[in-house]
């Protein structure tokens, strides 16, 4: 996916965060990364949109996003740039009740870059 200037503006709406580096190209363009950049809680937020393109979980009533365990953000992500992620399960775990939460490690990278832009490990629980 490509993250668009205005996907950040939005975002940027959204949370109240309208720091020149998000949201001020002109500004941006003589700034230290040469153009405007996501948020990282932006690029944080992207990832239940990246998993679903990965990976779908069956027989489930109700996916209840349960939190964070290390969130880190290594890189920018540059606006006009293409972010996929990788993800792997790093563990599950029975809570009954038709219940089993689930812990996943995911890694957003943008294309180009030698650094990962986010490095999450998210918490979500499944409810039969």
């Amino acid at each position: 996916m490509t993250i668009t200037q205005e996907e950040v503006n939005l975002f940027a709406d959204a949370t109240g965060d309208h720091q020149w580096i998000h949201v001020d190209p002109e500004r941006a363009a003589a700034g230290p990364f040469g153009t405007t950049i996501a948020h990282g809680f932006m690029t944080l937020a992207l990832l239940p949109r990246l998993q679903h393109q990965m990976y779908t979980v069956k027989g489930v009533k109700l996916a209840i996003n349960y939190g964070l365990n290390k969130v880190r953000f290594p890189a920018p992500v540059p606006v006009g740039s293409r972010v996929r992620a990788t993800s792997s399960l790093v563990g599950v775990e029975d809570l009954g009740n038709g219940t089993v939460q689930a812990t996943v490690s995911t890694t957003v990278e943008v294309e180009g870059s030698a650094k990962p832009a986010c490095v999450a490990e998210s918490i979500v629980r499944y409810v039969a």
